[in-house]
């Protein structure tokens, strides 16, 4: 919701239900803390990449840094996911590769697309670590999260929108937070994508790819040509941003909701133009334009925060 990151007045008529939603997740959250409600303990770590805020900011292409980042390390690591949007017969959904973006939500397909590492969704977090760890994963890496508490952590990595950051600083649904910023403070990291990164924050910068197709034909456009975009993402505009400062002339900009199914007869409306997309809408392409792209972006994120991993992983080892 925009209103959040303009501070519209009108929100105010939402405080009483940002203050009911804080006193449910406050009491919930310390029921998780007394040990009153059990939570569950992978026989393996688990770090959660989570955020305060709903919609996107930037959670998959630190995770597929994650994955890539961990080998390197020497562990075998996996991802669990929410699956959200995606509808299965079945849970824990273990992803193959044949699973579809329905089946199992857009997120998942794409890090099981870029990294190749076992990936399994659920509701149920704790199930899904469960079968994660059963499937030989050393490590596992939760996709969002932070607020699960019925999965333990080991390590809780948050991620925020270097521009947008934390809206008009509310709960839901006055504001955009699931909880108070003073969450922050016993997390073990905050990962500013985009920048400017406020003190004690790592900055993640993303870096764009070649033009991969989807349908496309023959060579991909090249830079100064007229294309149309798309994104449903959770902040589209940064998406069209870095298609201009590419140099990509923008016909038209078509902005969809975080997750938003594409029509095809959306698509088709678009014209002969060459269609420039995220990632993240290209495995959930459901045909309808015959020269469309996507750009693939990815995270570097600075040696400072690589120590300190390293460190907490070294600390975890240590206590084993």
């Amino acid at each position: 919701m925009q209103a959040w990151y303009r501070n519209a007045r009108w929100l105010w008529l939402l405080w009483p239900l940002s203050v009911l939603f804080g006193v449910i997740s406050g009491l919930r959250r310390r029921l998780f803390s007394l040990g009153l409600k059990r939570a569950y303990r992978a026989p393996v770590p688990v770090i959660v990449v989570g955020n305060l805020t709903v919609g996107g900011n930037g959670k998959t292409p630190m995770v597929v840094w994650l994955v890539e980042w961990l080998r390197t390390q020497g562990y075998n690591p996996g991802v669990i996911s929410r699956g959200y949007g995606g509808r299965s017969e079945h849970y824990p959904l273990v992803l193959n590769g044949n699973t579809t973006a329905a089946q199992s939500g857009d997120e998942p397909v794409l890090i099981y697309r870029r990294t190749g590492c076992p990936v399994v969704v659920g509701p149920k977090r704790a199930e899904a670590a469960a079968r994660l760890a059963s499937l030989g994963a050393d490590i596992i890496i939760s996709d969002d999260g932070l607020q699960h508490y019925a999965l333990s952590r080991d390590i809780e990595l948050v991620v925020v929108d270097g521009k947008r950051r934390y809206g008009n600083g509310h709960l839901l649904p006055m504001g955009p937070l699931r909880e108070g910023e003073w969450r922050l403070a016993g997390v073990d990291a905050i990962i500013n994508n985009g920048g400017p990164a406020g003190p004690g924050e790592y900055l993640m910068t993303l870096t764009p790819g070649n033009l991969q197709p989807v349908t496309g034909q023959g060579e991909a456009p090249q830079l100064g040509s007229k294309v149309h975009a798309l994104a449903g993402i959770g902040h589209p505009p940064r998406f069209f941003s870095t298609l201009e400062t590419q140099g990509f002339i923008l016909d038209k900009q078509v902005a969809l909701a975080d997750h938003q199914a594409m029509v095809p007869e959306q698509l088709a409306e678009l014209g002969d133009k060459p269609l420039l997309i995220t990632e993240k809408d290209a495995v959930k392409w459901p045909g309808g334009h015959k020269q469309c792209w996507y750009l693939p972006v990815r995270a570097t994120l600075p040696t400072e925060f690589e120590h300190m991993l390293s460190n907490r992983l070294k600390e975890l080892n240590h206590g084993d």
